[in-house]
């Protein structure tokens, strides 16, 4: 089986070790993680068009498997063409990192205000902060804000913006074992002592990453998206499901 692989920067260590353990021929193209904070419909849009091209290029794939969680409905609405997609039943990258949907819902029930990090995100999320904040805002100072929008509607916005400094009680950091080092670890300690959050260190599970490229996908944990058809989101059932793009 031949298998391209579309992922996430910010996962690519997890994904490379997942490559060298699939007992198939596969193939990788990561995509930047500033396409996430972009918004679904771009990185919709961005997706669909590396599928496309994949599709469209002379080497044939059996699946094309994506390195990504639904990630605030961004795959919805992507559509296999001619090559069936396979998608991991998770939220976004954090389950991934912890191996299952079931494990990320139980943490997250018993720890509110918690802020996620991992070897990725410390490796590769600060080049991407001008990208989130020219996006969002998240960032800019109350003066700018009011110099932008206003005095009531910039006080407003900072206030909206800077929510999450109280909400945030803590930072988890995710280790999977794959880290060179200690480095990652420490920074996302750093990063809780200058926030002034308890700080936790949680063992990943690379489950999800090698099962995504095994070939052997098991529904309750992979979506198998046949030809001419696209995936929805069904948050309240099974996470995503396909359904014909001629109906």
């Amino acid at each position: 089986m031949r298998i391209l692989l579309i992922g996430c920067e910010v996962i690519i260590r997890e994904l490379c070790d997942a490559v060298t353990r699939s007992p198939h021929v596969v193939d990788a193209r990561f995509l930047s993680k500033g396409l996430h904070d972009l918004g679904a419909k771009a990185m919709r849009a961005g997706l669909q068009a590396a599928i496309d091209e994949a599709e469209a290029a002379a080497e044939k794939y059996d699946a094309i498997a994506l390195g990504y969680g639904l990630c605030g409905n961004g795959l919805a609405g992507l559509e296999a063409r001619s090559v069936p997609l396979v998608v991991p039943r998770a939220h976004d990258c954090i389950t991934l990192l912890m191996g299952s949907r079931d494990r990320f819902e139980d943490y997250f029930r018993g720890h509110a205000g918690v802020y996620y990090r991992s070897s990725g995100w410390v490796e590769r999320g600060a080049d991407l902060e001008p990208l989130a904040r020219s996006q969002t805002g998240v960032g800019a100072s109350l003066d700018d804000l009011v110099d932008r929008y206003g005095e009531e509607n910039g006080r407003f916005l900072f206030e909206e913006l800077t929510r999450y400094q109280s909400t945030y009680q803590q930072l988890t950091f995710i280790e999977t074992g794959i880290e060179p080092d200690d480095r990652f670890r420490a920074s996302a300690a750093a990063e809780a002592v200058d926030k002034g959050w308890k700080f936790e260190v949680l063992r990943g599970d690379l489950g999800l990453f090698r099962g995504l490229l095994s070939g052997a996908w098991d529904e309750s944990s992979f979506l198998l998206v046949p030809p001419r058809h696209r995936i929805v989101a069904r948050p309240e059932d099974c996470l995503i499901a396909a359904e014909r793009t001629d109906t």
